[in-house]
């Protein structure tokens, strides 16, 4: 039925929170964050993650940049936390992006998808996220050759949810919605924004959120996948 797939990566396949939370760990003792107050890296992370989500939340929404999330989210955390933003190290959010794009975790069975899939479609990724660091992300969890195209906001002009994405995505990839399929855990970026250049979607949904607009498909685990395709 489908002979394209078009995957998000962060938070479908790259398992952002465990990688993000590693790397707050070890910016926690790097620049010893005790001394300015934070109780735990355990604390710094969650603060981090839900500050984190929101603003790329508000990024997909047109509401900010790209650069204001890595200008603002640490200062940002450190108010959540009741401490002075001037003790933000101007280095944190830089040091932050070195770490990230090395951690490999992906989500449980991501991998053995992918497997499976290989060879049967033409795999290409759609994202938000910077295409430098995505590209890294890709290589350090070895998944890039996998994927056909990454279709970044850069290389697009547009970003999810905008159609314009989807439309870019379909033309380099030589294919049409009938033939495509569009998986993510974004309801609104990845599954309205294909929905409306006419798209089925799966809605990679572990938590069982609950929407009004339909997806085509709506899984809680990746195997589900394999009854599908």
């Amino acid at each position: 039925m489908y002979k394209h797939l078009f995957f998000d990566l962060d938070h479908t396949l790259w398992d952002f929170d465990r990688n993000s939370a590693e790397c707050i760990a070890e910016l926690f003792d790097t620049f010893r964050l005790t001394e300015a107050g934070i109780a735990s890296a355990e604390e710094f992370s969650r603060h981090f993650i839900a500050i984190n989500h929101q603003l790329w939340a508000d990024y997909d929404k047109n509401l900010i940049e790209h650069s204001y999330i890595r200008q603002h989210r640490f200062p940002m955390v450190f108010r959540a936390l009741g401490i002075d933003e001037s003790a933000v190290q101007a280095d944190l959010n830089a040091e932050y992006l070195k770490l990230l794009p090395y951690k490999s975790h992906l989500l449980e069975s991501a991998r053995e998808i992918l497997d499976y899939l290989a060879g049967r479609y033409t795999m290409h990724i759609i994202t938000n996220g910077f295409a430098d660091i995505q590209a890294t992300k890709m290589n350090s969890s070895a998944i890039a050759h996998y994927f056909t195209n990454v279709v970044t906001s850069e290389n697009a002009n547009a970003k999810k949810p905008d159609s314009l994405v989807f439309q870019y995505a379909m033309e380099i990839s030589g294919t049409t919605a009938k033939d495509s399929l569009m998986i993510g855990d974004n309801y609104e970026a990845d599954i309205l924004g294909a929905k409306s250049v006419g798209l089925d979607t799966v809605f990679y949904n572990p938590q069982g959120k609950v929407v009004d607009d339909k997806p085509t498909y709506d899984i809680r685990h990746w195997k589900e996948l394999m009854a599908i395709l």
